[in-house]
């Protein structure tokens, strides 16, 4: 394996063309998957002369927007007072202080599920297979939405987070809203992201909220998964909410009512109560 360290965006997009080239930025995410044998990679291109760091204010429209660089790390969100609470109570939470110093934003927003079937190869349904294992065996970690073909739960706080803050993220090839980097995977197209081969996060934009908070239910009371995770952020045009831990992909919540829609596993039913608590707890904190 070759370590390859671009000076520039040019000649990172030269790199990544190569067969097997893998983009290494905090390896907090990439490190583990290589060890446990769930990716391969010839080269791996690091990246941190490549894509901006550190967050900068900017007025778009008359309106408060934040310039988050995609290697700024979690550690640096969570200390930074400009960043909205929502943020950086989700970057707190995330994971130990060792790897909120090493972790990037860009780099959480495309984390691999949890799923201990995924995790230990076993020839799912994500691997390709033909059957969702946790749909018939252990699930209580898994979704309560999204899960028709993969009852996976993705794991971000950060991808929650961004999404009440009508985040829009600029990589290397386009500009999109965060909401449509994720997508449900089919039995055509099994990847729960957009992101084209070689395709790099380089900024995200974010609205300044009102209000906003981050409240997270674990097994433990430090560093642990989201069982399940509540973004929300209130706006002059009403209150957004994002949910984390309960589906393959970061979820939008409509409003209140939309847990109603949930669909459960019998393991995960507890996650609909869990929810609908967190969301009164979370509304009524940024209501007040």
């Amino acid at each position: 394996m070759q370590l390859q360290r671009p000076s520039s965006l040019e000649d990172f997009v030269a790199l990544s063309h190569k067969p097997g080239a893998r983009v290494l930025a905090g390896g907090t995410e990439l490190v583990p998957l290589l060890r446990d044998g769930l990716v391969t990679a010839e080269t791996l291109l690091e990246i941190r002369d490549v894509v901006p760091k550190g967050v900068r204010a900017e007025f778009v429209a008359q309106s408060h927007k934040l310039v988050i660089g995609g290697a700024t790390t979690l550690a640096e969100l969570e200390r930074d007072a400009e960043i909205p609470e929502v943020l950086r109570e989700a970057c707190r939470l995330a994971a130990s202080p060792q790897l909120r110093n090493m972790g990037t934003v860009a780099g959480n927003l495309l984390q691999a599920t949890r799923c201990w079937y995924w995790r230990l190869k076993v020839p799912c349904w994500l691997h390709g297979g033909d059957v969702c294992h946790a749909r018939q065996g252990q699930h209580r970690e898994h979704a309560i939405f999204g899960n028709d073909q993969c009852a996976s739960a993705h794991p971000s706080d950060i991808a929650a987070a961004l999404l009440t803050l009508n985040t829009r993220i600029r990589t290397d090839r386009r500009e999109l809203p965060l909401a449509e980097l994720y997508r449900l995977p089919t039995d055509d197209n099994r990847e729960t992201t957009t992101l084209e081969p070689g395709e790099l996060i380089l900024e995200l934009e974010a609205d300044m909220p009102q209000r906003s908070t981050y409240l997270k239910a674990m097994d433990r009371k430090r560093w642990a998964f989201a069982l399940v995770g509540v973004a929300a952020a209130r706006f002059d045009d009403g209150l957004r909410l994002a949910l984390a831990g309960v589906a393959p992909i970061p979820w939008v919540l409509s409003d209140n009512g939309a847990l109603d829609t949930a669909t459960p596993l019998p393991g995960t039913a507890y996650k609909v109560e869990l929810a609908r608590a967190l969301v009164r707890r979370a509304t009524g904190q940024v209501s007040d």
